[in-house]
């Protein structure tokens, strides 16, 4: 597994494994076989996590499995081990956000998780509105002056909010952001901030929520309701980039790529991104550890120049989705933004 410092003494593995698919809605989760599945992907090289306070159960799995992974390889094993959160306050209390608030959220994630002090935290914003955005920020920032944060990072903000946060002195050391294929949103400005200000990306929804696999390669287009909010998503984006025909297209290009590598398209639609500039990272969703040997081929393709283009190619002719990173879906009143959840921490 291939390994990058994104900070002075900080080095992840370039395919991090996200949590989101243990929070429950993908079904009911087996916490042993959860633990399990975990010590197999750090054993693998996997050994970046990411979940959020939002993610139902996952901070308290991950905890566990800290501790299950000490006792099983040792300290040394267990400080490779990076863990990434997010801090997602809901919609309902940014207006009256406090630093208590704050520091209860913080200090329940580092509870949860059985660290002292919290890795790196994704700081997410539902409404640029509601202005305490910054103030929270300079919470955070407090925080990680105390020690109960080490890095501070983002999730989901927008070109012209990043350098905002720059300005304000706030250190930024990632932004974790949709970036696919599908969705080339970050390519109009994030990119080009990101390599001015030296900050990482960390890519999610690379398989949009597994469209970009085989199991659609040819099959009709669904009709909704689609099987969960995911796939429902992420076929907002396909229609918006072009429609099924154009993403049959995309497909059929990946899978000849895919041929050629031996592998699959998921391993093909992430390994390109991994492969972007400014991307540091890709995070894959996994209920378990099925497709680990996909998820580890993901940094070890070799995608030629050829492939690249026939990618390309393939994608001649689609949209450019509207606005910057996260805009569609900041909409509440609209398409994307109506489908999202605000108050999960309440429930939701």
């Amino acid at each position: 597994m291939q390994r990058i410092t994104i900070a002075p003494g900080y080095e992840i593995s370039r395919v991090i494994r996200g949590g989101w698919q243990l929070a429950g809605g993908h079904g009911a989760v087996d916490e042993d076989m959860a633990i399990d599945d975990m010590v197999a992907f750090a054993d693998a090289g996997i050994t970046t996590f990411d979940c959020a306070d939002i993610y139902t159960g996952v901070e308290d799995l991950i905890g566990r499995f800290r501790l299950r992974y000490r006792d099983l390889r040792g300290q040394a094993a267990l400080d490779r081990l990076h863990v990434h959160t997010k801090f997602v306050p809901d919609l309902g209390v940014l207006r009256t956000i406090t630093k208590a608030y704050v520091e209860n959220v913080i200090d329940t994630s580092r509870k949860r998780l059985n660290l002292d002090r919290l890795d790196l935290v994704q700081f997410h914003w539902w409404d640029y509105e509601m202005p305490a955005w910054l103030d929270t920020l300079g919470w955070l920032k407090e925080l990680q002056a105390e020690d109960r944060i080490d890095k501070i990072s983002g999730t989901n903000f927008d070109s012209d909010h990043v350098d905002a946060i720059i300005d304000a002195g706030i250190p930024f050391t990632s932004l974790q952001l949709q970036y696919s294929l599908l969705d080339r949103r970050p390519e109009k400005q994030m990119v080009t901030l990101a390599k001015r200000h030296d900050f990482a990306l960390f890519c999610y929804g690379t398989v949009a929520g597994g469209f970009l696999s085989d199991r659609w390669l040819g099959k009709p287009e669904p009709e909704h309701p689609l099987e969960n909010r995911s796939l429902t998503k992420y076929k907002l984006i396909i229609d918006d980039l072009g429609g099924w025909e154009l993403f049959q297209a995309l497909l059929s290009a990946l899978r000849k790529i895919a041929d050629r590598h031996s592998t699959d398209i998921a391993t093909i639609a992430s390994a390109a991104m991994l492969r972007k500039p400014g991307v540091s990272a890709v995070i894959v969703g996994a209920r378990n550890r099925e497709h680990l040997g996909a998820n580890l081929a993901i940094a070890s393709v070799e995608l030629s120049a050829a492939d690249l283009a026939e990618i390309d190619a393939a994608l001649v002719g689609s949209a450019e989705l509207e606005g910057d990173v996260y805009t569609l879906e900041r909409d509440r009143a609209g398409r994307h933004g109506s489908i999202m959840k605000y108050n999960l921490n309440k429930g939701e």
